[in-house]
């Protein structure tokens, strides 16, 4: 492997654009390739991106690449669901019992732009836009793309080629066209979509709630959530199912029926969304889905990278913490094996795929816990626990929430295994009765970690079998 490799990088969102940066800081040649206009110098669509939460192992990723002091700049600590009931009430359910773990809000928009001006900085980067992907050989490292505005035909090569292009990844359908090696690719839709609306900016300046938390309106089958900007605004999400339900995407098709559903579900947030009926009909509709496939690489010339390899649904807010964390493993990859690329593809995927199917599961379980479980009785009781267990016990426990997003140096495979565990194990106990109020909390945690140990120990056994 040479210094003076070639890099070709397809996607200059955010993995494209970390990964870009960091593989220009270790001494290699990126060109990095976009089917965008630069976002630096285009308005961004209104409606098309779900606000970004940004936590511990994204900041890891950012902080490899010397971007971490910029990119908190940009970020607005949320400590915890503010959880909207029917009648407007509130409550805050912390993210931890730790003062130290909170997540944060963050414009995608804003963060891309801070790392491709990073990118295009270093003298062995360049950047190139507005150039569709068409096709890759992937044995030869070569792909042609499109220009949008001329139509012309354009090939870039490379000793390596990353697809970083997101979940509808034209290098990953090169790959899934191929014929001469076994490719699994799968795509799990959400029976529901989103959409995108704006909590403005108070009169005279300021927020219209409370800006420390991510709001949620848990309704069963559907919610709202709302995440802070930094110009006092809030980014406010729709999950709704698309049919087969009273309201849903099909039937909402008039003002009045806009009306009339928001009023009945969320009568606190009509009052904060006074464009709601305009931006429900101006903003697109969006699908939720998770893609998983394999193998990431091929002839060890083309690998696949963040969404492209691994999209998950936003409900865990790990999609692009995720995606940078793939840019650290790499790197440790590159540092441990000084071999050929084949070898060091194979060590990526190998290293990485158990624990991005991990989350990609663990973010469907939290699709359904945000929109039916939040407000229930047995699961505040639940997170009460929990983040008293944190409290008074920083080192000894870590709920499964913790576990995934406050711990980088654990494996998103052992959070889900552990994590779930827990779950169960304080939910039976809760049930049953047998977490007194006669209890220490001291007490109450040495039985909830029996109950883990125990269901962990019976898990293992069936997996054995």
């Amino acid at each position: 492997m040479n210094k003076k490799d070639k890099i070709l990088i397809i996607g200059a969102g955010l993995c494209g654009s970390l990964l870009a940066l960091r593989m220009a800081q270790r001494g290699y040649e990126v060109q990095l390739v976009e089917k965008r206009p630069d976002l630096r110098a285009v308005e961004q669509d209104a409606g098309r991106s779900i606000n970004l939460a940004l936590s511990d192992r994204g900041l890891r990723g950012l902080r490899l690449a010397g971007v971490e002091d910029d990119a908190k700049k940009l970020c607005i600590p949320m400590y915890g669901r503010m959880i909207h009931d029917e009648d407007g009430n509130t409550f805050l359910s912390k993210y931890s019992g730790r003062e130290n773990e909170y997540i944060n809000s963050i414009s995608r928009p804003g963060l891309n732009r801070l790392l491709l001006d990073a990118a295009e900085a270093m003298p062995n980067v360049a950047i190139d836009f507005n150039k569709a992907c068409l096709d890759v050989d992937l044995e030869a490292g070569t792909a042609t793309f499109e220009d949008y505005h001329s139509k012309e035909t354009i090939s870039y090569s490379g000793d390596m080629v990353v697809g970083t292009d997101g979940a509808g990844s034209a290098v990953r359908k090169s790959m899934f066209d191929h014929k001469k090696f076994l490719f699994s690719f799968s795509q799990d839709w959400l029976t529901h979509g989103y959409k995108e609306i704006t909590i403005p900016t108070a009169e005279g300046g300021g927020y219209r709630t409370d800006k420390g938390a991510l709001h949620i309106w848990p309704r069963g089958e559907d919610m709202l959530i709302a995440l802070p900007n930094l110009d006092g605004s809030f980014t406010v999400t729709l999950f709704l199912p698309y049919s087969n339900s009273d309201y849903c995407f099909d039937n909402l098709t008039t003002p009045e029926m806009v009306k009339e559903y928001f009023k009945k579900e969320f009568p606190d947030a009509v009052a904060l969304m006074p464009n709601l009926v305009a931006e429900f009909f101006d903003n697109p509709t969006g699908p939720l889905g998770t893609i998983k496939c394999a193998p990431w690489n091929c002839y060890g010339k083309t690998l696949l990278m963040g969404d492209a390899a691994h999209a998950i649904v936003p409900f865990y807010g790990q999609g692009m913490n995720a995606s940078f964390e793939d840019v650290v493993v790499f790197d440790e990859i590159l540092d441990k094996h000084k071999g050929d690329w084949q070898h060091i593809f194979t060590e990526y995927e190998k290293a990485r795929k158990v624990d991005t199917d991990a989350i990609a599961d663990l973010a469907v379980d939290n699709f359904y816990e945000m929109k039916e479980h939040t407000a229930s009785p047995l699961f505040q009781q639940k997170r009460k626990l929990e983040t008293a267990f944190e409290a008074e016990f920083p080192q000894d426990y870590y709920s499964k929430y913790s576990l995934v997003t406050f711990n980088e140096d654990i494996r998103y495979s052992e959070a889900l295994r552990r994590g779930r565990a827990q779950d169960k194990a304080i939910l039976n106990l809760l049930h049953d009765g047998k977490l007194t109020e006669s209890m220490s909390l001291g007490e109450k945690l040495q039985l909830v970690k029996i109950e883990t140990d125990n269901i962990l120990h019976n898990d293992d056994v069936l997996g054995s079998l």
